[in-house]
């Protein structure tokens, strides 16, 4: 019968899907009324019918109406059953109920939201503690989704209880309450926060534990949920976190020194009396729950607020230091996790964007931090000894997070840690957890350190390492081959000079890891490890090793022919044949080559990249061991490898052939046709770029100088321009993209430069194919190129006619030779600035047509030459730029802003502020000019300008108020590239400038005009790219200085930017999407009015007889709306938000909205977890 009864509540979930809506409605009334019964069992069967029930029921967004009318009946009938106190039990389950069904249902319940209210609220008197809990669950799920004034109302409430006071109990449970609802619907709490806080500041000082501690949960709920208006209590909070912290009345710790001692002393002797009854015992001590609510209040305060930085250096660290002998184990281990955190928010930012942007502000903290590690090791070396496992995994994981923020901050305290490193490892009782905790510490502490600290203790550390690696549990083992690699590197680092003896210790390291290494049949992890720590031990160690090198390295060979260990093995011999001790390898070379061969076949990138790198180490070390069979046997495989489908392989691939041709110039001869065919085609690919160019650039230059090759610089110079020569003929096949004219270019350069006897021919050729009117624009345009490479690296002023031929270019009907021939020009003078420079100045001066070429070529000049080259014309270009700034073409000014600032990095010191004089000047353009320079004197790398920058650039940024648009738009294009590549220049200004920045993103009528096109109107936005990059830069602020920003105020422009003009509304979207990741719980409190534009433009409906531009544009805007609704749905409970679940609903049942939102959860599934604009 039991088992029976237990069955038949389950069955009725599937029950509901299949019967008519009045059965389930039947169904429940029945259960309803059984829950009221008398009998025990009948109750809670229907209680959990009830529950099954509920759970089974389609969700509200189906549309069904079931679900609304069985949520009616049920609960009009909870409602009562709560209301009647008769039977406890019967009001504990009804309270479940309830809380389950406002939790799926909330919304569907909203006429009933106020007597749910009124029925609850009495339940948080109730005498008996579990009623009052589950009615606070019951609260927490209702604010989820009722209306403001019932929110209201019930806060009212509350406040008006908590400043009753009528018995402590009951105030407890109106804090828990509050607690409660802030961590359910913390964004709703915010505004009556304000009266709120005073009342549970007073509680605070009432002597009771438990209401302190519930006081405390309070405060760190409101930290974590509503970070905005907790912000002016901050201090205050702090301080009580900081006075009962630390709160342990019932104990005395001042005097441990002497007790220590005393307690060995009273050991043998039974001299303590026993307690007599009536004392008070240690188990009525609750203050260890006070104290663990603080910390863990301090801990969301650290977390979320990096601004305070210095502060809680000043006033909480030394606090929490002096707690960490805290005497309650799980207290302990809160106020670790304070410390960890607080560490973590010290971490230098490790992004690319602000590692070359380490300005001093970070170090401050750092240095604070440094001042406070001894202190940090006095309060925690004796923990390490102690029998309990938890708090010494406390006080590894925060060592272990403290060498990692500051590495080499322990080094002069490596004596203290060492016994309890030791201790941990060799302790009988240690848990398997405890070793690898230390064993992880103890790896980086090595990797942090210098390795000369660690020598006066090797022979304390070596011994329990060694004997974890033979340990039978295989993540203790593989941590230990981890730590092992480390201490091998420590025990004698081959880069410098080091007195230790490291010789004793092999016979110590190398039987432990050979047993490892042997084994077929342990964990991929450990063979893996052992592999890689084999390797290091032969790096470091290997003339050591005598007679067992060359069994080891067999193994190793072994290891290469298994599927499972070669890409390991690959990289350990990588490691192994490049070590300075000249490890014998040629016993294993024979059968070691074809074997690397072969895997160039493989399908696994990484193996084959790795293997490239092995051979070019190999070839590099080992050339005179290598017989030709072994090398070709590489070759054949190597033109497969070479293509564009895979620049980075291809890359690696012509590396090794360029240490071949170096090293091993007989075998070049060998070179087959289809490895050069390859490179040519490469050359000629639209992607070549980057180091893959510079590789090849190498090998032209390598073949070329070993003359053994069957191409010489004449045939593989043929090859090279073929494919463009050819061009201009009828049988032409291909034409080459824009990309492969300067990779040609180059290569002819480099090989012109490795056989500088060829080099006055090549050039001859090239200005006659200028000259020649026969020649076309493809073959001019790569001989333009040509010279410019040429140029930039030999003194082309003995060919006199350069110049004429360059000037007459000017005038070509071609676009690509004009440019082509700037860029000669430039670079030529480059090579030769005393002959061309003050040629090409003149020429700006006196022809106003070639201006802008001209200007193009002084560019490339400026950009490539070396400052000291350029001093002694600083002046003339200066003068001559100036001239030009105000001019009416934009194209001009922006070459002319470029060399400007470009200009200004040769002598930052005396050029930035003449720049600084000229914003005062009169024209708009002038001014426009000079914002712009200032852009490009900003790069993401340092550079000795940026001092300077800093401390003028707020000058600069005035013009963000500038009474000419196009100022403003400039200005903050430049805003955006200090945000992007240099944040430290703008971080401090934000205050001053934001407002500036946030007036930009205004729509301004005023700007919008009426243009009559024929018999159509058209209006016009003059305001609209203005706007645009002002939302770029509120973009790129995300990225680089989100914790400078006033969030709210933020989202407030964000909201206009989702009513706005396409474009923006584009942009918007994209930022909102980021905002979810980064800020989810203020996007969560303003999600009401976001809601809004995302529904509207995902519900508009283009006009029928629209352009099919039109069409595209409303798709692309839909698409981009839908995916700021998929990136909001991923914030945690926002699903329980009413605006939020109607929109959803809405989605679901437009077949329309519901097949593009699915389109995007299956793009969002398949990309990298981030997704960001790149505005740069």
């Amino acid at each position: 019968m039991g088992q029976f009864t237990h069955r038949a509540p389950e069955s009725l979930g599937p029950l509901v899907g299949k019967v008519k809506e009045y059965q389930v409605e039947t169904i429940v009334d029945t259960l309803c009324t059984n829950m009221l019964s008398d009998k025990e069992q009948l109750r809670d069967i229907s209680s959990i019918g009830l529950k099954t029930v509920i759970s089974e029921l389609p969700p509200a967004s189906t549309g069904s109406t079931m679900t609304a009318n069985v949520c009616k009946k049920i609960t009009a009938q909870l409602t009562g059953a709560i209301g009647k106190q008769e039977d406890i039990s019967v009001q504990l389950e009804a309270l479940d109920i309830l809380s389950d069904m406002l939790s799926r249902l909330g919304g569907t319940l909203y006429s009933f939201h106020s007597s749910i209210l009124s029925c609850l609220l009495p339940q948080l008197t109730s005498p008996r503690l579990a009623v009052r809990k589950r009615a606070i669950v019951a609260l927490g799920h209702l604010v989820l989704t009722c209306s403001g004034n019932i929110f209201s109302e019930l806060t009212e409430h509350l406040l008006a209880e908590l400043k009753k006071n009528e018995s402590t109990s009951t105030t407890r449970t109106y804090i828990q309450c509050i607690a409660g609802i802030s961590r359910q619907a913390g964004h709703r709490i915010g505004e009556h926060l304000e009266k709120i806080i005073p009342l549970i500041v007073q509680y605070c000082n009432v002597e009771d534990d438990e209401l302190r501690e519930y006081c405390f949960q309070a405060f760190e709920s409101f930290v974590r949920r509503c970070p905005k208006e907790i912000d002016p209590h901050i201090p205050n909070v702090m301080g009580l976190c900081l006075k009962y912290i630390t709160f342990d009345p019932n104990y005395n710790y001042d005097n441990e020194e002497e007790e220590e001692e005393e307690r060995m002393e009273t050991e043998n002797g039974e001299d303590e009396e026993q307690e007599s009854d009536d004392e008070y015992s240690d188990d009525d001590d609750i203050s260890w729950k006070v104290r663990r609510a603080a910390a863990k209040c301090l801990e969301a305060i650290v977390s979320s607020r990096h601004d305070l930085l210095q502060d809680f250096y000043k006033t909480l660290s030394p606090v929490l230091i002096s707690r960490f002998k805290e005497r309650e184990e799980n207290v302990k281990a809160d106020i670790f996790s304070v410390y960890i955190a607080l560490l973590k928010q010290t971490l230098p930012s490790q992004s690319w964007r602000h590692a070359s942007d380490a300005s001093g502000k970070d170090d401050v903290p750092l240095t604070m931090l440094q001042n406070q590690v001894p202190s940090i090791v006095k309060a925690l070396h004796k923990q390490l000894k102690e029998k309990s496992i938890k708090s010494r995994q406390g006080c590894f994981s925060m060592l272990t997070e403290l060498a990692s923020v500051l590495p080499g901050c322990l080094a002069d305290h490596i004596p203290a840690l060492v016994p309890g490193i030791v201790f941990s490892l060799a302790d009988k009782s240690s848990s398997s957890n405890m070793r690898i905790d230390t064993l992880s510490f103890l790896h980086v502490l090595l990797c942090n350190h210098q390795p000369e600290v660690f020598h006066p203790h090797i022979k304390s550390l070596l011994p329990p390492v060694v004997a974890c690696i033979g340990d039978s549990f295989y993540k203790i083992t593989s941590e230990a081959l981890l730590v092992t690699q480390q201490l091998v590197k420590v025990i004698r680092p081959l880069g410098k000079s080091c007195t230790f003896d490291a010789k004793p210790y092999v016979k110590d390291l190398f039987p432990g890891t050979l047993k490892r290494l042997k084994a077929a049949d342990i964990d991929q992890e450990v063979k893996e490890r052992a592999i890689s720590c084999m390797g290091q031990i032969i790096y470091n160690l290997g003339d050591h090793l005598s007679t067992d090198l060359q069994p080891t390295l067999k193994i190793f060979l072994e290891r290469l022919k298994n599927e499972i260990t070669r890409l390991t093995t690959v990289k350990a011999l990588t490691l192994i044949a490049s070590s300075p001790l000249k490890i014998d390898l040629r016993p294993i070379l024979g059968d070691g080559f074809p074997i690397l061969a072969s895997f160039l076949r493989k399908n696994q990138r990484a193996l084959k990249l790795s293997t490239l790198t092995a051979l070019d180490i190999l070839v590099k070390n080992y050339s005179d061991s290598l017989k030709p069979a072994m090398i070709e046997s590489v070759l054949m495989e190597l033109p497969a490898l070479i293509s564009e489908n895979d620049m980075h392989v291809s890359q690696v691939a012509i590396t090794f052939l360029t240490t071949l041709a170096k090293v091993h110039p007989s075998c070049i001869s060998k070179i087959s046709g289809s490895i050069l065919t390859e490179i040519f085609q490469l050359v000629h690919s639209p992607l070549l770029q980057g180091g893959a160019l510079t590789a090849i650039i190498d090998f032209f230059q390598a073949l070329v100088l070993t003359k053994t090759a069957a191409m010489g610089y004449s045939e593989l110079m043929k090859q090279l321009t073929a494919p463009i020569y050819s061009s201009g003929s009828a049988g032409a096949s291909v034409t080459l993209h824009k990309q492969a004219y300067y990779s040609v270019a180059k290569c002819v350069a480099a090989l012109s430069s490795a056989c500088p006897r060829e080099a006055p021919g090549t050039l001859n050729q090239f200005i006659q194919d200028v000259k020649s009117p026969k020649s076309s624009s493809a073959v001019k345009v790569l001989a333009f190129l040509s010279l410019a490479e040429m140029g930039r690296t030999m003194n082309l002023s003995a060919q006199k006619e350069l110049k004429t031929v360059i000037l007459e270019a000017f005038t070509s009907p071609s676009e690509e030779v004009k440019s082509a021939a700037s860029y000669a020009l430039g670079n030529i003078s480059v090579g030769n600035l005393k002959e061309y420079l003050p040629f090409m100045l003149k020429e700006i001066g006196s022809q106003p047509k070639r201006q802008y070429l001209l200007l193009h070529s002084l560019k490339e000049v400026i950009s490539s030459s070396p400052a000291d080259g350029l001093k002694p014309y600083v002046e003339d270009i200066w003068a001559l730029l100036f001239k030009h700034c105000e001019c009416t073409e934009e194209g001009t000014r922006n070459v002319v802003a470029e060399c400007l600032g470009k200009l200004t990095l040769v002598n930052p010191s005396e050029l930035l502020p003449r720049l600084k004089k000229q914003l005062s000047s009169g024209s708009p353009h002038a001014r426009s000019t000079v914002v712009t320079a200032v852009k490009f004197t900003i790069a993401d790398q340092p550079q000795p300008i940026d001092a300077l920058l800093k401390s003028c650039i707020g000058d600069f940024l005035k013009t963000l108020e500038d009474s000419d648009l196009n100022v403003r738009r400039v200005a903050l294009a430049m805003f955006n590239s200090a945000a992007h590549n240099k944040p430290s220049l703008i971080r401090e200004l934000l205050n001053a400038v934001l407002p500036s920045l946030y007036s930009e993103t205004k729509v301004r009528r005023e700007l919008i005009r009426e243009v009559e096109m024929g018999p159509f109107k058209h209006t016009v936005d003059d305001g609209l790219d203005v706007r645009k990059a002002a939302f770029e830069c509120m973009y790129t602020l995300l990225e680089s200085c989100l914790d400078r920003l006033d969030i709210y105020e933020y989202l407030n422009h964000v909201e206009d930017g989702l009513k706005d003009h396409y474009d923006i509304r584009m942009l918007t979207f994209i930022m909102l999407a980021r905002l979810s990741t980064l800020c989810p719980s203020a996007v969560l409190q303003r999600l009401e009015r976001l809601i809004e534009p995302l529904r509207a433009t995902c519900s508009t409906k283009v006009k029928a007889g629209s352009v099919k531009q039109e069409f595209e544009k409303q798709d692309e805007l839909k698409r981009s709306a839908m995916r700021a609704v998929a990136a909001l749905l991923t914030i945690p409970e926002v699903e329980k938000s009413p605006a939020m679940a109607e929109f959803s609903s809405q989605i679901r049942s437009n077949p329309e909205m519901a097949s593009l939102f699915e389109s995007i959860q299956k793009d969002t599934a398949s990309l990298p977890a981030t997704e960001s604009m790149d505005t740069s």
